[in-house]
């Protein structure tokens, strides 16, 4: 149904503010009047801004209708301002044109009235409808920019990665030798397990940056998004303490999507950890889930979402809340609002990053004073929820005879996978980059049973070079490392039991369970012999 015209008259005779009131409703407009005949009432009605359309008598005693065109293009400049009066000549009516006026009609003619209201409504519905087109042309260039921004520092956090996970696997590596050297009783086994957990630290800020840039590699999986939150109710609970309220509203048709069950608990962690820290003083703190029809994508994306079917997941609290320039850094890596030391600035950085490599988008609504409400959207999946089996521990690692051909351009990391690898009794032949590792392997081409290499390296990566031995020895098989996340996508193509990927940084005792599970594994039928096609176009 739609809303009577509010109109302002500024009118001294009743009888004309009845008449025009009339004449607008026998002309289909329906409104309503609010009459005012002195200058400290029409000011006052500015100042509340209540009205759609402003009518104005040219002279009212002791006022003027050019002072009250001026006073309402100061206070309503928006609002359609049109002169009806007896009194206004052509020459004052084009002034007041000039001026700002939107029309003038003479109360002999009110023939002219409807039309002209009509006409200023429409061109008021048309500047409206295009400062809107503007705004939103201006927040998707603003988007864009920022998703040029999010991308550039994602591929720097990316190279940055890389390094750090050399390092990482160096560090974590020896430090992990010195703990099986020196034993449990040693005096400074306290000092080196210190030195492990920082690694560990470490590894878990780089993973956050590889999830900012949309470099992580996942496990997604189907997934109940209600089953996530209430798996980690309790956790949630210690981090905000005892002066938060926190309320739980689950959707009862339990909606599920497609994520990895790590990074979606992370999503909430930090989110409800920025909730609790905009709460100092207590507060209540909410998280919903629902599933939802979306008609628009939400304002924070990388690709925007199409119409359909989406679970909802919000976080809300009652704490300090934003303004809006605030609200434009928010997903910066690095930018925070929190004093030194209190945090890294990657928290909502990280949850942009994992939300949009779920295919999901992001709203946020906060008020200074009156909290924050961020709604996280995910393409929505009508599948069972997918049970995943506990991780196993890792036992002893076990002992081998077989050769690796060890390739890795970075030495100190070389040094380490050599040095562990013969301790558990296997030959180690290394190399320092793809092209030294293929005149070995043509020398040496039957000896080898494991090609160890790292992915990017200069001259020839990893999977070139395992492409070329795989001529020579086709049962060759293969374990990929790297310190980027998303070199993971190497294994595709490859042959199932053919070759696996180790991500850096990791200890002695994972590597070691990564070479013996691979050497263990059985041959396809093709490569271990059995078809004779192959084995004769294996060149000498």
């Amino acid at each position: 149904m739609k809303l009577p015209l509010r109109l302002l008259h500024l009118e001294d005779d009743p009888l004309d503010g009845d008449l025009i009131a009339t004449t607008l409703i026998e002309g289909g407009i329906d409104c309503q009047s609010q009459l005012v005949d002195t200058r400290q009432a029409f000011v006052a009605a500015l100042k509340e801004r209540r009205m759609d359309l402003i009518l104005a008598d040219y002279s009212i005693p002791g006022f003027d209708g050019m002072t009250a065109l001026t006073l309402a293009r100061q206070h309503c400049p928006d609002v359609p301002f049109l002169f009806v009066s007896a009194t206004i000549g052509e020459e004052l009516a084009i002034d007041a044109m000039h001026q700002g006026a939107t029309d003038y009609v003479l109360k002999q003619r009110l023939g002219r009235l409807v039309p002209s209201v009509q006409r200023a409504l429409r061109e008021l519905n048309d500047r409206a409808e295009r400062r809107r087109a503007e705004e939103a042309l201006r927040q998707s260039e603003e988007q864009f920019r920022q998703s040029q921004k999010m991308e550039a520092v994602g591929r720097l956090a990316g190279g940055i990665a890389h390094d750090f996970n050399n390092l990482l696997t160096v560090i974590m590596g020896y430090s992990q030798v010195l703990l099986t050297e020196l034993g449990p009783n040693h005096p400074l086994c306290g000092k080196i397990e210190e030195t492990l957990k920082a690694s560990d630290r470490a590894a878990t800020l780089i993973r956050q940056l590889l999830a900012f840039s949309r470099k992580q590699s996942l496990a997604p999986k189907i997934l109940s998004l209600n089953t996530a939150v209430t798996s980690l109710e309790s956790l949630l609970r210690r981090l905000i303490g005892e002066d938060i309220h926190f309320i739980s509203k689950l959707d009862p048709t339990n909606g599920r999507l497609r994520a990895d069950q790590s990074q979606l608990e992370q999503v909430l962690a930090n989110l409800v950890v920025n909730a609790r820290d905009a709460m100092p003083k207590g507060g209540t703190l909410t998280i919903e889930t629902a599933q939802v029809e979306l008609t628009r994508s939400p304002v924070y994306h990388l690709t925007p979402l199409l119409p359909g079917p989406y679970v909802r997941l919000s976080v809300s609290d009652t704490g300090c809340g934003m303004d809006r320039k605030t609200q434009t850094h928010i997903f910066e890596p690095f930018f925070t609002t929190k004093g030194e030391g209190k945090g890294t600035g990657l928290g909502l950085s990280t949850v942009f990053g994992i939300v949009t490599q779920c295919g999901g988008a992001m709203d946020v609504t906060s008020r200074v004073g009156h909290g924050t409400r961020f709604d996280l959207y995910f393409p929505s999946i009508e599948a069972d929820t997918h049970v995943t089996a506990p991780a196993q521990t890792l036992v002893q690692p076990q002992r081998g005879t077989e050769t690796i051909l060890l390739v890795e351009d970075e030495p100190s990391v070389r040094t380490l996978v050599r040095d562990e690898l013969r301790k558990l009794g296997y030959r180690v032949v290394e190399a320092k980059n793809g092209v030294e590792a293929c005149l070995l392997a043509t020398q040496q081409a039957g000896s080898f049973q494991l090609l160890l290499t790292d992915v990017v390296m200069p001259g020839m990566g990893g999977r070139e070079l395992a492409q070329h031995l795989s001529v020579i020895k086709p049962d060759l098989r293969t374990l990929f490392i790297s310190g980027y996340m998303d070199d993971i996508g190497i294994m595709a193509g490859q042959e199932e039991g053919m070759s696996s990927f180790l991500q850096k940084p990791f200890t002695p005792e994972v590597l070691a369970h990564a070479v013996r599970n691979l050497l263990d594994t059985s041959l396809p039928t093709d490569v271990t012999g059995a078809s004779p096609t192959i084995a004769t176009t294996i060149p000498l």
